[in-house]
């Protein structure tokens, strides 16, 4: 109220005359020029440690920045590694494939070297025969009336002539290959004999081919006797 208010205005009014009667009016200013001064002086400390605490937290901050920018080079660091690593696996893997293919195609060239080498040499046996066989053509042709031809792929017919006292003229052939093995193999023969097998498998195990044509000339005159 209003009363009040009154009341306490004259009560203050009372202690300032009462406190300025006691300590005086020159030590009350120093008093509050103390004060002020510790005031000022509270207050530049507060601001200098409020700056201090900004710039505490800027310098946190700017730590975690660095933190975080740490580990995200760390993890980009780790995932370029871990891509290393699987590209070395990797070339590794293809060293090892380019080396298991070279290996292979290493085994292979000389698989077909010696391949071709055997067969170079079953090309020259057989060619050899045939030539050995070309050169007893005037033996067999004045002995047993037999005419030689070399035909395809290598092959010699030979053609019996005088076997059948009924028609001197009718022919009576064979047709005699080297197959892969190197062996004489009959590829054909007019009129059929059933022993020419025996025949064949008998000139592989003696290679004495003048007998052997003379024996099928036997089977032939023998058969233009049935």
């Amino acid at each position: 109220t209003e009363d009040e208010i009154t009341l306490f205005e004259r009560d203050m009014k009372e202690f300032w005359t009462e406190f300025k009667s006691v300590y005086g009016t020159e030590q009350i200013n120093q008093t509050f020029a103390v004060r002020d001064s510790c005031k000022e002086a509270i207050e530049a400390l507060s601001e200098k440690w409020s700056k201090k605490l900004k710039e505490g937290d800027l310098m946190i901050d700017k730590i975690q920045e660095y933190k975080n920018e740490i580990l995200q080079q760390s993890k980009c660091i780790s995932e370029k590694e871990e891509l290393l690593a699987e590209i070395k696996s990797k070339l590794s893997q293809e060293e090892e494939q380019q080396k298991n293919l070279t290996d292979s195609i290493q085994e292979l060239k000389e698989e077909l070297a010696k391949k071709m080498e055997i067969a170079s040499s079953k090309d020259k046996a057989a060619k050899e025969k045939v030539e050995r066989l070309c050169k007893s053509k005037v033996l067999f042709e004045e002995r047993l009336g037999l005419e030689i031809r070399r035909i395809h792929n290598e092959q010699l017919q030979f053609i019996f002539r005088h076997i059948d006292h009924k028609d001197p003229d009718k022919p009576y052939m064979f047709t005699l290959s080297i197959n892969e093995q190197g062996d004489y193999e009959v590829t054909s023969c007019t009129p059929p004999l059933d022993c020419i097998a025996e025949f064949q498998l008998k000139v592989r195990e003696t290679n004495n081919f003048s007998a052997f044509v003379a024996n099928i000339r036997k089977a032939f005159t023998a058969l233009s006797y049935k």
